[in-house]
């Protein structure tokens, strides 16, 4: 680190080579269906003071983005396990931003996971330190949208959102705002060691235009 700024800087070589399968063996499966992208441009400087030490704000064209991504998981298990009815099939709701650390590899940084799975919630909690959050959770289509529901444990509002997807998709291009927003594989958390990355790998999303028919949002 040179004067409290990070050493390298994501390129677009890494975001790139962020895409590559690791040569490990994996060590989960999982399926992710039917996401919703909603951003908001930020101040980079706000993002960056509720940043860890060794994390930093990503920037596209010099903003800064906070999103709320709410969506489907399926079929999550162990390696070499199958799914489980009642466990293996769960709702999500993340709030997050972009960053990078030291080394320039570009990431998310979740500051909210809300979830309806409750063995999910101690799992990520426990092993992975993510800041996952117990919630009633529904999801359920409806004349061609999707109507998704969440209300955190102890919270008095609740977050809704009814939107309809585009039948026709296509991957990012690279140096787009779009690939900036969905080309993310690996993910930061705070351990009492220190900063932890966890990678993901994945076909690249095929991304489609949402129409956003209702929004009332509180989760943080």
């Amino acid at each position: 680190m040179l004067n409290g700024m990070p050493a390298s800087f994501p390129t677009h070589e890494s975001r790139l080579a962020a895409r590559e399968r690791p040569p490990r063996a994996h060590v989960m499966l999982q399926r992710w269906e039917s996401l919703l992208f909603l951003h908001w441009r930020w101040d980079a400087a706000e993002i960056q003071s509720t940043l860890p030490p060794g994390l930093f704000v990503d920037t596209f064209q010099g903003d800064a983005w906070l999103a709320i991504v709410p969506f489907y998981m399926r079929g999550i298990r162990p390696r070499f396990c199958p799914p489980v009815p009642g466990i293996s099939d769960f709702l999500e709701l993340n709030v997050r931003t972009y960053v990078h650390d030291e080394q320039g590899r570009p990431g998310v940084w979740f500051y909210s996971l809300d979830c309806n799975q409750p063995l999910a919630v101690w799992t990520a909690r426990t092993f992975f330190h993510l800041p996952y959050q117990h919630a009633r959770m529904s999801a359920e289509l409806s004349d061609g949208c999707i109507n998704y529901h969440c209300k955190r444990r102890g919270e008095p509002a609740a977050s809704h959102f009814r939107y309809r997807l585009a039948s026709e998709s296509k991957a990012a291009e690279p140096g787009s705002l779009a690939f900036f927003f969905a080309e993310r594989y690996l993910l930061f958390s705070r351990t009492p060691r220190g900063i932890r990355c966890g990678q993901v790998n994945h076909v690249p999303y095929p991304l489609a235009e949402a129409r956003l028919a209702r929004i009332s949002h509180t989760p943080m």
